[in-house]
């Protein structure tokens, strides 16, 4: 299985930030321009950037989006968006002005038959966004922890038509503290789908690690902007295992 890295560009006012585990309290500031971050790490060889609408997240609708379509037309590199996308026009908003791939978060589990009807039409175009807090489905920008445990809905969604699921741990996102592997690899073999890790990379043995477990990839933010993973050491690497 091939290994892809995802430089994360999580946008809240038009800025490029991170939360400390999806804390909006807790915002640290890393750049004025989500494109011109988007092109710096195209530059270094990302071949896919990940983007979050952490506005449209907590209020439920498209805010950030041109920055999205912009890099998704210009950089000429893969885009998935999530953050924000309640409805099928959003889905279809964004695939028709060039993103590749849509994120569906909260919905899969407040609203699960809706989306079992999206990848029926729309398959590997959309990806599960899966995130726990310990165990459980946590949706609307993490603010509420569902009753669902997230490995079930996966298995769930996974029979439905989903391909791809991005899961993150509350708990490690933002932390540096090291990927919660154990979880990942548990969604993978259940599903037996791909599955891409997100929160707490922190090296670029955190990204072999991954690797060697035959996860699908790994979402790097705060590592990155840090200055403890660099983009195009984490591609080169990746690539030459």
């Amino acid at each position: 299985m091939s290994f892809t890295i995802y430089p994360a560009i999580d946008m809240r006012g038009g800025k490029c930030v991170r939360l400390l585990q999806g804390d909006y309290s807790k915002e640290t500031i890393y750049g004025d321009s989500p494109f011109d971050m988007a092109k710096r790490f195209v530059d270094e060889g990302a071949e896919w950037i990940h983007m979050v609408d952490l506005d449209g997240a907590k209020e439920g609708n498209r805010v950030n989006d041109q920055f999205v379509i912009d890099v998704a037309n210009k950089l000429g590199a893969k885009v998935q968006i999530g953050g924000g996308i309640r409805t099928e026009e959003d889905i279809e908003y964004y695939l028709n002005n060039g993103v590749q791939r849509v994120i569906i978060g909260s919905l899969a589990a407040s609203n699960t038959e809706h989306v079992k009807d999206w990848l029926a039409k729309y398959g590997d175009r959309l990806a599960i966004g899966l995130d726990a807090k310990d165990g459980y489905v946590a949706t609307h920008g993490w603010i509420e922890t569902s009753e669902l445990k997230a490995v079930d809905l996966g298995v769930e969604l996974a029979r439905a038509g989903a391909e791809t699921f991005i899961f993150t741990d509350i708990a490690t996102d933002g932390m540096l503290s090291g990927p919660n592997v154990e979880a990942v690899v548990e969604l993978a073999k259940a599903t037996g789908k791909e599955v891409i890790a997100s929160g707490g990379v922190s090296s670029m043995e955190d990204l072999r690690l991954l690797k060697d477990n035959n996860v699908a990839g790994a979402i790097v933010g705060k590592a990155v902007y840090t200055g403890k993973v660099s983009v195009a050491d984490a591609v080169k690497e990746v690539s030459s295992c």
